[in-house]
């Protein structure tokens, strides 16, 4: 395993406020076996990678490349599109149109830019495309009590800021990410979750990839400007 292997795991874990002896227990090994791995003198089983990947909820295909999402700064653009996109009755937001907020600000982003403003990894799913952690962070989200979750009578899930999470600095989202949300929450405030779900569908990058896939963000330099967002 090479030297950017080691230290990408060791920021996955730094990243999200994991002890070594604490990563050790939830891999099954001893806490001298994972600092080896964290040196580099160690290989890793294909198991113990999948093990990883879904603790950090990130890709194999990440882990290989070594290139870490940002999910902090992840988790902020969730709360960012709930300030900006969410209902002016109640502040609320479904769920799965909240996922596709997410997913506008990051392709539009490397549209412009050429990376991602996360970093995550979108899968097409059923419902459009998200990264695997999506769920998590929401869940990470209501736990620490930054946002409340209401399910609804015809299945839907609604999402909301709480006094908590009003309290939040956004401090990793800089000025110009910032515009492109508001610009992004302005452009489909009021819109019903099918009408995003259906925009997304027909994009190339959802439309293109098979289901399950982690879709290339270069696919998204090919739509037309005004079908970007």
């Amino acid at each position: 395993m090479s030297n950017k292997y080691a230290q990408f795991i060791k920021m996955l874990r730094t990243e999200r406020n994991f002890s070594q002896s604490e990563l050790a227990i939830k891999l099954g090994m001893s806490r001298p076996s994972y600092i080896a791995i964290e040196q580099g003198k160690k290989e890793i089983t294909l198991s113990e990678a999948e093990k990883i990947s879904e603790i950090f909820g990130v890709s194999l295909r990440e882990m290989e490349s070594g290139i870490s999402a940002n999910y902090k700064k992840y988790k902020q653009m969730i709360l960012s599109y709930i300030r900006n996109a969410g209902s002016k009755k109640d502040g609320c937001i479904t769920k799965t149109k909240l996922a596709k907020l997410l997913y506008l600000a990051d392709f539009a982003w490397f549209y412009n830019h050429l990376e991602s403003m996360s970093g995550m990894q979108y899968r097409k799913i059923q419902y459009g495309p998200v990264p695997d952690s999506y769920f998590r962070a929401i869940d990470e989200l209501f736990e620490d009590g930054q946002i409340k979750i209401t399910p609804t009578e015809d299945g839907a899930i609604l999402i909301s800021q709480t006094r908590n999470g009003a309290k939040i600095a956004l401090s990793e989202i800089n000025e110009e990410e910032e515009k492109l949300i508001k610009s992004i929450s302005k452009k489909w405030k009021g819109r019903n979750t099918k009408e995003i779900v259906t925009f997304t569908h027909n994009q190339l990058p959802y439309a293109v990839c098979l289901d399950n896939e982690i879709i290339p963000y270069e696919l998204i330099t090919q739509e037309n400007p005004e079908d970007v967002y």
